[in-house]
């Protein structure tokens, strides 16, 4: 009998041993863009199934994941939680003007403020996107009472602006020489806010006569603002061409090609006519939102699109995207349910435990009363705004005890009654009950149908109630 004791005590033994014992795990590792929970830092060691949370760094915020990571066995698991630096989005609209962007408008970059011909620049040059948002100082641009004189180059032709009386500041002028002629200087000019034209006005010189060709070469084509397109960059700085030389033209940024030819050829010190066609850019979709949608002002270069999530669904992430010219800047935010604190303690009563925390959008809890009468909504749930519904009330309705002279009940008497306690009355001997015999205490604390009375029998009532037939 001793050996069996002893063999089992040693096999326990030796379960004990090789049960597997949980790791711990070191210190979370860092990510980028984020930082670990305060109330985690300076800590080496944590136990398996002990969890953490991350949040972004400063600059910083959320658009995908989780915030949590857990200890399994000596392991941490990975952490899915994204973030984004931080953007200030679109600066709006400057009257007279516009405004180009340095990139995504995140902290640290600028947009800078363009006015349009005729109107001068007051205030900052660019603002800059902060913490807080844009800097505070917003530019304007100005009408400008400085006028420039009519330019006059002799045998020259002015692509733009030929008819105009006037010459504000921030007006440009593009030159070319007639045929047979060449231009020396620069192509464009524009009117300076002290009324000079800048750089200097240019010239058409004679062009020199070539071997075999009576045809003259072309001064530097010109650059049509309205269709969208430009002269390529290797054409720029030239100011003549020769006969049958060819250039090209690119689209602006954020516009693609749609029709016509991009070259021009220099025909007879003529160019001819630019056929290239250039149209806004094409983002298509933003993006899928679950529980959720975009709101567009369009979905062409410059475009805006605007997250809003479902009732009971809050944000996550940049509200809005831009279109630009490589496509819709950032990421797709979330919607994220929303969630409620614990439901409402009731006095006197219970709540069933159907439902358990966390308590999403949507989520019920009912009410039963231990000691008295419910009264309100029996069931609450947690609203699109986080909060419960109006919760019910237990209160303790009786009724009195019926006091109705000369009677007498079949109950004990007793001063408090409940609900749907029911009694019947009788009257004392010479007394003659009027109304209902038997009553019901109600919910609302009134006896029903109301309490009879008990009136004394005259000799004719007893009378006729002997031979009553």
């Amino acid at each position: 009998m001793k050996t069996i004791v002893w063999n089992i005590l040693c096999l326990s033994i030796a379960l004990l041993d090789s049960a597997e014992v949980p790791k711990r795990c070191s210190a979370p590792p860092h990510y980028p863009s984020t930082r670990l929970g305060n109330k985690w830092i300076g800590r080496r060691k944590f136990d398996s199934g002990e969890s953490v949370s991350y949040k972004c760094a400063q600059d910083f915020v959320p658009y995908t994941g989780n915030l949590f990571v857990k200890c399994v066995n000596g392991a941490w698991t990975t952490l899915t939680l994204k973030c984004e630096k931080m953007s200030c989005g679109n600066v709006g609209d400057l009257p007279n003007g516009r405004f180009h962007y340095e990139g995504l408008s995140v902290i640290g970059e600028k947009v800078y403020a363009l006015c349009n011909n005729g109107y001068t620049l007051k205030g900052p040059k660019y603002m800059i996107c902060r913490r807080t948002g844009w800097t505070d100082e917003f530019p304007k641009c100005e009408e400008d009472d400085t006028t420039c004189s009519p330019p006059e180059v002799a045998n020259s032709v002015r692509f733009s602006g030929a008819g105009d009386a006037i010459h504000r500041p921030g007006k440009k002028l593009t030159f070319s020489c007639r045929p047979g002629f060449l231009l020396d200087g620069p192509q464009h000019v524009t009117c300076s806010p002290s009324g000079q034209w800048e750089p200097k006005l240019p010239t058409c010189l004679l062009s020199p006569a070539r071997q075999g060709d009576k045809q003259g070469g072309c001064s530097a084509p010109a650059n049509f603002n309205e269709s969208h397109a430009n002269l390529a960059v290797k054409f720029i700085t030239r100011t003549t061409f020769n006969p049958g030389e060819r250039v090209w033209y690119t689209c602006d940024v954020g516009y693609s090609p749609v029709g016509g030819t991009r070259t021009r050829t220099c025909n007879s010190g003529q160019w001819t006519p630019l056929l290239l066609k250039c149209e806004r850019k094409m983002c298509g979709s933003a993006g899928e939102i679950k529980n959720g949608r975009f709101i567009y002002t369009g979905a062409e270069f410059g475009d805006i699109a605007t997250a809003r999530c479902d009732n009971g669904f809050q944000l996550v992430g940049r509200p809005t995207r831009n279109c630009m010219s490589f496509g819709w800047d950032g990421h797709a935010p979330y919607c994220e349910v929303v969630m409620c604190d614990e439901p409402p303690e009731v006095a006197n009563a219970e709540r069933d435990r159907k439902d358990e925390a966390p308590y999403k959008y949507r989520s019920v809890v009912t009410y039963e009363c231990r000691k008295g009468t419910l009264q309100g909504n029996k069931v609450i749930w947690c609203t699109e705004n986080g909060t419960w519904s109006a919760p019910p009330l237990c209160r303790e309705i009786t009724c009195p005890s019926p006091n109705v002279p000369n009677a007498s009940w079949t109950r004990a008497y007793i001063t408090r009654y409940q609900p749907r306690d029911t009694i019947t009355m009788g009257c004392r001997h010479g007394y003659t009950v009027v109304g209902a015999s038997t009553v019901t205490c109600g919910g609302d604390g009134r006896w029903i149908p109301s309490l009879p009375k008990c009136i004394r029998a005259s000799r004719r009532t007893k009378w006729q109630s002997q031979y009553a037939v």
